[in-house]
């Protein structure tokens, strides 16, 4: 008796039967093949790390999004007596539309602040931001581990010390009884008091920047040089590229991505030069040099009780770092780089 040999089901021929969670599976990454996911795939492949930032997003908003809201007081002549509830206050404030910002615009110490602080950040841009680089590929030409850990954890070390403990060093080395004024006493000349000298305070301020916060940036272009496989060394130098050429064709484009970033970011704070640090000195070298946007804000806001005048100024400088924040990074994208965001 003769059997068939054409298999009576398709279980038998050996083809795996479709179930409906791995047709599901298929069709995902199907879509996600032709870069099209839905909204319910995507979810559920990224469920876990949504849950895991959550907490911080709603952080973000209670803290640094609802505060917002505030900016209302901007146009507001905001007097916060009227209520114990800072809410009420704002409702029962009287708005005076565009009159805060017409001062602010007609006010002499407003464009000085703005000059001061311009100025500081040519500055810092100019002097600060690339010793971090170059220190950092100082670091990473050390051929010693232990040596290249002690230099970074001392660089690293001023980072953790307050405003108050720099400045306070920085008096007792460059003040009018400082070590510098009293060495040059010593040998027949005047003293010297950079800390009150208002023609210095920018290469002062950025001198101090310099020594608390270079260690930060020295950490973070480390490491990027991580990540640069030993091989690319190993072949420049076989192809004959010495250290300098190596350095040049093989470390800077790795530092180059980071690079941009902080530089955009950069950019973007380039408005806020250092609240607690200026406003320390401030009295020292006056208002003409010492006075930032930031001090006077804070001058008109909580000393002057001028709240609404200090809120108008604050958004100012808020609407103008956001524009800072897109023209630096639409000029990243320009030089082939992402920046803080892709396109």
């Amino acid at each position: 008796m003769s059997h068939s040999t054409v298999p009576r089901s398709s279980a038998e021929a050996g083809t795996p039967v479709k179930t409906p969670v791995a047709s599901e599976d298929a069709t995902a990454r199907k879509k996600q093949g032709s870069g099209k996911l839905s909204l319910r795939l995507r979810f559920r492949r990224d469920r876990t790390l949504i849950l895991m930032t959550l907490p911080a997003v709603v952080l973000v908003l209670v803290f640094n999004y609802l505060p917002i809201l505030g900016n209302v007081v901007a146009f507001q002549d905001y007097d916060p007596y009227i209520s114990d509830n800072g809410i009420v206050s704002i409702l029962h404030s009287p708005f005076v539309g565009l009159e805060n910002f017409q001062r602010m615009f007609e006010d002499s110490a407003f464009w000085n602040a703005v000059q001061n602080t311009l100025v500081l950040f040519f500055v810092q841009l100019v002097l600060f931001f690339p010793i971090p680089v170059l220190l950092a590929l100082l670091i990473n030409s050390v051929v010693r581990p232990r040596v290249r850990a002690v230099a970074q954890a001392v660089l690293y070390l001023p980072h953790f010390f307050s405003w108050v403990l720099v400045i306070a060093v920085f008096q007792q080395m460059f003040g009018g009884a400082g070590m510098l004024s009293q060495l040059l006493r010593q040998n027949g000349y005047d003293g010297l008091n950079i800390m009150t000298n208002p023609d210095t305070f920018a290469f002062l301020i950025t001198a101090q920047s310099v020594w608390k916060d270079a260690g930060w940036g020295i950490i973070v272009f480390l490491a990027a040089l991580s990540s640069v496989s030993p091989d690319l060394y190993e072949a420049a130098a076989m192809d004959g590229a010495g250290r300098w050429r190596r350095m040049w064709h093989v470390t800077l484009p790795a530092l180059r991505p980071v690079i941009a970033l902080l530089l955009v970011l950069r950019v973007g704070d380039a408005l806020t030069v250092g609240f607690e640090q200026i406003l320390l000195q401030r009295d020292g070298v006056g208002t003409g040099a010492g006075e930032v946007l930031d001090t006077f804000v804070w001058w008109n806001g909580v000393r002057n009780q001028d709240f609404g005048y200090a809120a108008a100024a604050g958004l100012v400088k808020g609407v103008v770092s956001i524009g800072l924040v897109l023209a630096a990074n639409k000029v990243a994208h320009l030089m082939g780089e992402q920046g803080v965001y892709k396109k």
